[in-house]
């Protein structure tokens, strides 16, 4: 009896529109790699960024910060007020567009009152004071990108 050649495994079909919405996520989000797995197929989306050497978190970027009257600009890696960013996103100060800011330069605040908020992969992520104080320094713009450990805020 003749054996009939075993055909190989079909391998199931790539959904492109899926590759296309990851690579959306990742403009949206900022973020220079995502993978999911549906069905036993598994899709990797990456971006190539510069390769750049960093020892420390990012700086900020933002051209001047907003600062209270009276107070001079400090190095915000220093200040133990320090608000850093626990995720890459987009940072959003306040809850809607249009809409007041949850804090400004000089408003009280106490511990686990909303700086802010950070929208991470269609999530909006409330960010707390970790401590009562004074918004002394705001590092970012709203609708401003962040990455992990960015600075944010200085609350004194």
């Amino acid at each position: 009896m003749a054996r009939r050649p075993e055909s190989p495994p079909q391998r199931p079909a790539i959904d492109h529109d899926v590759i296309r919405e990851l690579a959306k996520l990742l403009d949206e989000t900022g973020l220079t790699e995502i993978a999911i797995e549906q069905g036993g197929v598994s899709v990797r989306v990456a971006r190539h960024a510069p390769a750049v050497a960093r020892a420390r978190p990012a700086e900020p970027t933002v051209p001047s910060p907003s600062v209270a009257p009276g107070t001079a600009v400090i190095d915000p890696v220093q200040h133990p007020g320090l608000v850093v960013s626990p995720m890459v996103g987009t940072a959003y100060r306040g809850p809607a567009p249009g809409a007041r800011p949850f804090v400004e330069i000089g408003s009280a605040v106490k511990a686990g009152d909303t700086l802010l908020i950070i929208e991470a992969m269609k999530t909006m992520n409330q960010i707390p004071a970790s401590r009562a104080g004074v918004v002394i320094q705001i590092l970012i713009e709203d609708g401003q990108p962040v990455e992990y450990g960015q600075p944010l805020m200085i609350v004194e």
